[in-house]
């Protein structure tokens, strides 16, 4: 997949927004993903409320409004170049990673955002995606393996990106349940249909289940 130039990246910014905060975003491919409290989005004169454990996404300028009791947001941003990081005044924002993403402006591509849930001691045998993907942790920890690079133990709020080519091999936390959310950029053609694809084919019947919530599989333009 992709033209081999890196023009595009995925960007993960948490943002921590102030009570009865507003700003303004621009035109961008987006996800924002609710951690705590809840948004009100105004794109044109499309307004939408996003709350606790939500996913919003949206392609076009929009104003972002908070509730009294301020929130903690993930927000994913497809860039190309350089692009503002943006946030609302007197909130902190914090880059938790920025990527590039290997992408071709003729193909045709969607964003998909949903969380995984794992069971604890839950085990992701050898697989890889037909994207890539920042995810971000929200519970438990998980220990990943992402090609021939060594485990890492991710806690929550650490963020890594898979670009679906390498093998990923992941490990949860034997004690708790463990989250991650991610952000992926996938073909068009998968939308509605898991994108991963086991190393081995019989591993998709085998290793512990896990569970997945999806808010957002949303066509795009790149170009």
């Amino acid at each position: 997949m992709g033209s081999g130039d890196f023009d595009y990246a995925l960007r993960l910014c948490e943002d921590r927004l102030p009570a009865s905060g507003r700003c303004s975003l621009p035109a961008l491919n987006r996800v924002l993903y609710m951690r705590r409290g809840a948004l009100s989005v105004m794109t044109g004169a499309r307004a939408a409320r996003v709350e606790e454990d939500q996913g919003w996404h949206g392609a076009a300028a929009c104003e972002v409004g908070v509730g009294d009791g301020g929130a903690t947001v993930l927000r994913y941003e497809l860039i190309r170049g350089s692009a503002p990081v943006g946030g609302v005044p007197g909130g902190a924002t914090t880059i938790l990673l920025e990527h590039p993403i290997d992408l071709d402006p003729r193909a045709e591509y969607l964003m998909r955002a949903d969380r995984v849930d794992f069971a604890p001691a839950g085990v992701a045998l050898p697989h890889r995606h037909r994207g890539g993907g920042i995810r971000c942790l929200i519970a438990g920890a998980l220990d990943v393996t992402v090609g021939e690079a060594p485990a890492r133990r991710v806690m929550p709020g650490g963020a890594w990106f898979e670009s679906g080519r390498e093998p990923v091999f992941a490990v949860a936390s034997k004690d708790e349940p463990t989250s991650f959310v991610r952000v992926a950029i996938l073909p068009r053609e998968i939308r509605g249909r898991t994108s991963i694809m086991y190393v081995d084919p019989n591993d998709a019947e085998r290793g512990r289940p896990r569970t997945y919530t999806v808010y957002v599989d949303a066509p795009i333009a790149i170009a």
